[in-house]
């Protein structure tokens, strides 16, 4: 049996998965937890993966592993490698301003759009790198390279300084229609252009893993300059992250492509997720535009593309509720369904984080119809669950797609629930997959697929989806979208 690990370094823990590269069986998994808030220090990613890694049993037995992160995170470092500041992660918001100055710059969203696939919001690491540059610019001075969360940890793995062509369509300065680096929006938003990772391709090898070896020959512990290749300055310190020497490495990617390959989203599929951020994506064969700036048009980890919707407000809204509540996430699933949907004209706008589409960083969460009636705690129980699904029914038009299958996935997708109302929100069925690690699962797809080589991932063996079906209830929809544009 060849063995392959995935690895999801997500915004709240880190993941391994080892599974078996020809049918997918999962061997075993490890967890560690990551430090809360919106901007944390790298060391703690890669701390977190040593851990996770021993309590997944080791690595000696793997072949190959790939990384996947959560995307946008900014990780600037210096002419040495080292960190220059704290990372900046996707939910940090200080950034919006800066997001707002560089889409009139450029002459408005549809530039944008047309430019790189996606118009800059406060997530994205242009807008972040702009923050940067004008709130701290003496690291911005010491800013020699730039990178993203899964670009850190793979080169701290193998010593290529790398990315793929699905995390760097998140950054503002990379274009999926033409697969290049927009050097000059990088230089507007920044003031100089950086050291940026070598973008690969879906079948691509990163590597291998030399964490015992010296720096890559040449770098001087340096960081590269252009025409480097993608090779970076040496890893240093092995820390505590214990993986063999010559385990190959794949390129990687975003925790959105991931989880699509995970879940073995094909084209005309749309996919919900439900985690720490909400999504709704889909697999598509050609780039997309959106220049009201709703859809970003992403790359995928295949060759393909993924328009996605983001939010901001997700799962955590149902922990919210469960918070305020008193109560755990199986008694708060009952409440919710012991409540009539539309909880009695009781509309809950789950705008707790301020909110990335809509594009209102500022925004706090409201709740409207409060009666005596609807005074209870399953009215309110079921107002969370509704106004979160309702957010991201939102999400799902944004796509315009009238989709063959609809995935729900994601930490909120295990709720009773959600599972049960999703359907009669969204208007169509769901299929909801087996839980599991979607994310590490999807790179650890894409480990065997370096092995397998091939023009498509290897078809691994899934159980089957739980199908949900319920009357769809327009007036939920209808009820919240009154409520959501009344501010």
């Amino acid at each position: 049996m060849t063995l392959v690990a995935g690895v999801d370094s997500s915004t709240q823990s880190c993941k391994v998965v080892i599974r078996d590269a020809e049918t997918g069986a999962l061997v075993r998994q490890g967890r560690a937890a990551h430090p809360e808030g919106t901007e944390v220090d790298p060391g703690a990613w890669w701390s977190a993966l040593g851990e996770a890694i021993d309590r997944a049993g080791g690595l000696d037995d793997v072949a190959a592993l790939s990384v996947a992160a959560q995307q946008h995170g900014m990780v600037c470092l210096d002419e040495s490698g080292d960190v220059v500041r704290k990372a900046l992660l996707w939910n940090d918001t200080r950034s919006a301003r800066a997001a707002a100055d560089l889409v009139e710059e450029l002459g408005g969203p549809a530039k944008w759009a047309e430019a790189v696939g996606s118009v800059p919001v406060a997530s994205f690491t242009v807008s972040k790198l702009r923050w940067l540059a004008e709130h701290e610019p003496e690291s911005a001075r010491r800013t020699a390279s730039v990178c993203l969360p899964h670009d850190w940890l793979t080169w701290r793995l193998g010593g290529e300084f790398v990315t793929d062509r699905g995390d760097a369509s998140g950054t503002g300065y990379w274009s999926p229609a033409t697969g290049s680096y927009r050097e000059d929006l990088l230089q507007t938003a920044f003031g100089s252009v950086p050291q940026l990772p070598r973008v690969l391709g879906p079948r691509d090898g990163a590597g291998e893993v030399r964490l015992a070896r010296s720096p890559v020959p040449g770098s001087a512990g340096t960081a590269p300059g252009p025409g480097s290749a993608g090779t970076a300055p040496g890893p240093g310190s092995a820390g505590t992250v214990r993986v063999p020497d010559g385990v190959r490495l794949a390129p990687g990617t975003g925790d959105n492509m991931a989880a699509a390959l995970g879940v073995g989203a094909r084209p005309g599929d749309v996919v919900v997720s439900i985690g720490t951020s909400g999504t709704a994506f889909a697999v598509a064969e050609g780039p997309s535009a959106d220049p009201s700036g709703a859809v970003a048009g992403f790359a995928d980890a295949t060759g393909r593309f993924l328009p996605l919707v983001c939010t901001l407000n997700a799962a955590r809204v149902l922990d919210a509720a469960a918070r305020l509540l008193g109560v755990g996430p199986d008694r708060l699933d009952e409440l919710a369904l012991s409540a009539p949907a539309g909880a009695g004209g009781l509309v809950c706008v789950p705008y707790l984080e301020g909110e990335r589409t809509p594009n209102l960083p500022d925004a706090t969460g409201s709740l409207h119809g409060l009666t005596l009636a609807t005074s209870t705690p399953a009215h309110l129980a079921r107002a969370a669950v509704e106004g979160m699904l309702c957010h991201l029914a939102d999400a799902f038009d944004a796509l315009g797609l009238d989709p063959a299958r609809v995935l729900l996935v994601g930490g909120g997708a295990r709720s009773q629930a959600v599972r049960r109302i999703a359907p009669a929100v969204f208007g169509r069925p769901v299929l909801v997959p087996e839980p599991g690690e979607y994310v590490a699962d999807g790179a650890a797809r894409q480990a065997a697929w370096l092995l397998a080589g091939g023009g498509e991932p290897p078809a691994w063996e899934t159980s089957p989806a739980g199908r949900y079906e319920a009357d769809a209830v327009p007036g939920v929809r209808a009820r919240y979208a009154e409520a959501r544009d009344r501010g």
